[in-house]
């Protein structure tokens, strides 16, 4: 199954890189495509093709049964066929991808009932749920808070996890629960009625960040050194981000497109999503392809420039000023482009050198 791993993490990758494209286009930069289709793909590319594969095949990789991997499979084909323009069959493929990460979700709630379990199986579901009402002709915004609670949830409930070694009290739990209660009821209602379930599902943004602030593992390990103060602060920031978007939707959750909305998105998507993704891949990537990251302090390089190309950006969508968000969004991809960069480097050159240091 090792085997497996890697070309599914190129199929992720490259859905990365075709919605980073898209993403430019959507922007204002006039990037050439053979697919106009593509430019309509940006965010089923980038959560159904890269974070929904990416997600799945971590999940197999624990669940460590052959049948697990035809979700990152499924998704991975799905942006083929999406950046081909065969759009039906693509939703196809994620409504099934999907459907197979609920079946691995109900596995692991089995083998290990918890509270962090159905947090990240409930996500699943949401994912499901978001890829069947696009299927079923839902617009991409309508559904799109649906596709933000998978990742919301399933990075909650990772955190959950590993926050078990302070012990929370049961009222702090409680907290936690009523979040995501707040954060699902506002995702149902804005099916109905938009501005006031945007609106809602802004506050459980909200209020989970301060919950994820408060009692998060994170606000402990930050001050101890190396690559572990590293995922503190990317998750911290991460955090931050999750706030700053929960505010905006609260105040701006009646638009579904211009500026401010897309404030929210990537307030979501880039600020929140992205740290979480700088901070665990040293951790989660030598897990999935059994190579070492070897940390080193040049991290904070990707991490620093993804948080101030976002904060231009927020600065272009909140004030109206497309020509500044133009560059923020270019700012954007140069950071996950140094995250590769630095993550290879670490990969090939740091082993190396630290390959001759023991010889010596």
């Amino acid at each position: 199954m090792k085997t497996l791993r890697i070309p599914l993490l190129m199929l992720a990758v490259a859905a990365l890189i075709a919605g980073i494209w898209s993403g430019f286009w959507r922007a204002g930069w006039n990037t050439p495509t053979p697919h106009p289709p593509m430019f309509d793909m940006h965010g089923a590319l980038m959560i159904g093709g890269f974070l929904g594969a990416l997600i799945s095949l971590e999940r197999a990789v624990a669940a460590k049964a052959l049948w697990t991997y035809g979700a990152p499979l499924l998704a991975g084909i799905s942006t083929v066929l999406l950046l081909l323009g065969q759009i039906l069959p693509g939703q196809i493929l994620l409504v099934s991808s999907s459907t197979i990460l609920v079946l691995m979700s109900i596995f692991f709630v089995e083998e290990h009932p918890s509270l962090h379990m159905v947090t990240m199986g409930l996500g699943a579901v949401l994912w499901l749920a978001g890829n069947t009402l696009w299927l079923a002709g839902y617009a991409i915004n309508q559904v799109v808070l649906w596709w933000a609670a998978f990742l919301i949830l399933t990075i909650a409930g990772e955190r959950l996890e590993l926050s078990r070694i302070l012990a929370l009290k049961n009222e702090v739990k409680a907290l936690f629960i009523m979040t995501i209660l707040i954060l699902l009821s506002g995702m149902v209602i804005s099916t109905i009625y938009y501005s006031y379930g945007m609106r809602i599902a802004g506050l459980g943004m909200f209020l989970l960040a301060v919950w994820l602030l408060s009692y998060d593992l994170a606000r402990k390990s930050v001050r101890r050194p190396g690559l572990t103060r590293f995922v503190a602060v990317s998750l911290i920031t991460g955090y931050i981000w999750l706030l700053v978007a929960g505010l905006i939707a609260i105040i701006w959750g009646s638009v579904n497109m211009g500026l401010h909305y897309d404030a929210i998105l990537h307030a979501i998507f880039v600020g929140f999503t992205f740290s979480m993704i700088f901070g665990h891949a040293p951790i989660i990537f030598p897990g999935i392809l059994g190579i070492k990251i070897t940390f080193h302090p040049i991290f904070y390089l990707h991490l620093v420039v993804l948080h101030l190309s976002l904060m231009i950006r927020m600065y272009g969508d909140l004030m109206i000023h497309p020509e500044i968000r133009i560059w923020g969004s270019l700012l954007n991809g140069l950071a996950i482009v140094l995250f590769f960069g630095n993550t290879l480097m670490s990969i090939l050159f740091l082993k190396e050198k630290s390959a001759s240091t023991i010889k010596k």
